[in-house]
């Protein structure tokens, strides 16, 4: 009996001091997306626990949450490259730390009627597929998100004035399906699993796809950022070493656990049925990548993308990229 008090002591007092040293950080997001699996998964299976860190995760809408980065009131955000970019163009240099996603997750479907009446053809090369956008109604999240930017890009593939031949319509993304489905809207431009859900509802089919492989320029690319101030991790090092860590592990976990992250992430989407998320999370499975760094060609790409895409002027483009990124805590 002695032995097992002396045991159960000692286990105790590891547990205290590990809890006397833990530290607190916070990370807030911009929205509820697959994009960052990571983050539920280092939340719900303890990844910064493990390394002595509490993060505290909330969600402040879009560019809302550099932002606050910014201010001093989040120590970290996601975002994507772009933003980080924009900012930087901007006079404010923020420091990339880890990419949760090396691709964006974007498609643009149509309506099934609509690419019925005219006359699609899933094979076509993605410049006849793109020229189809002429005239056409597309809903995006935002004006001048990466999704709008998105459509952009594509329309530009086509030989089409983004900003003339096509109606944008902004909408919050769960509620497109029900617009496409009400035959407000001819297509979505939007990140899976919005768009996954329509394809497998039998409700539109997809004209451009980043996941499918049609924009292979796009790879690596920063779809998801965690971003801190530029001196953050200087001043607070053994925090940016836990979140490293725990995202590391994360994206491990993704790869190798493919059931056990599928039931995660679902309770996060309760619109979504199991085949949608499922089906998407093998999209997002494969643009999670190990280890998640950023570099330069991460950067350059998601410039490129933010110029073609009217998301970044180009007189505002970056001549270097010193001093906003590393892959120290992700090595």
């Amino acid at each position: 009996m002695r032995i097992g008090i002396t045991v159960w002591i000692g286990l105790t007092a590891v547990l205290a001091a590990k809890t006397a040293f833990a530290e607190d950080t916070s990370l807030a997001l911009p929205s509820i997306t697959p994009g960052f699996t990571a983050i539920y998964v280092a939340e719900d299976r303890g990844f910064w626990r493990d390394q002595g860190l509490t993060v505290k995760v909330s969600q402040i809408a879009g560019v809302g949450t550099i932002n606050a980065v910014i201010a001093g009131s989040i120590d970290f955000s996601g975002s994507t490259a772009g933003t980080l970019i924009r900012a930087a163009a901007a006079g404010q240099r923020m420091m990339a730390i880890a990419n949760l996603t090396d691709r964006p997750m974007d498609e643009i479907v149509l309506r099934k009627d609509v690419a019925a009446r005219l006359n699609f053809d899933a094979k076509a090369p993605l410049v006849e597929r793109a020229a189809l956008l002429k005239g056409l109604n597309i809903a995006v999240d935002a004006i001048n998100t990466i999704n709008h930017g998105f459509l952009r890009y594509v329309a530009k593939k086509g030989g089409l004035d983004p900003d003339r031949d096509i109606t944008v319509a902004p909408m919050q993304s769960p509620t497109m399906a029900a617009a496409l489905v009400s035959k407000a809207i001819d297509g979505m431009s939007i990140s899976v699993p919005w768009t996954t859900a329509v394809v497998v509802d039998g409700n539109a089919v997809t004209l451009a796809s980043v996941p499918n492989g049609d924009f292979p320029e796009l790879r690596p690319f920063g779809g998801g950022l965690i971003v801190t101030r530029p001196t953050f991790c200087t001043e607070k090092h053994s925090i940016c070493v836990a979140m490293g860590r725990g995202i590391v592990a994360a994206n491990r976990f993704i790869q190798e656990h493919p059931d056990e992250t599928l039931a995660i992430i679902k309770p996060r989407f309760p619109q979504l049925s199991e085949v949608t998320l499922a089906t998407a999370l093998q999209n997002y499975r494969s643009a999670s990548p190990v280890p998640p760094a950023v570099t330069p060609a991460v950067l350059t790409n998601s410039q490129t993308f933010e110029v073609n895409g009217g998301l970044t002027k180009p007189e505002n483009v970056l001549k270097s990229y010193d001093g906003m990124f590393t892959d120290e805590f992700v090595r």
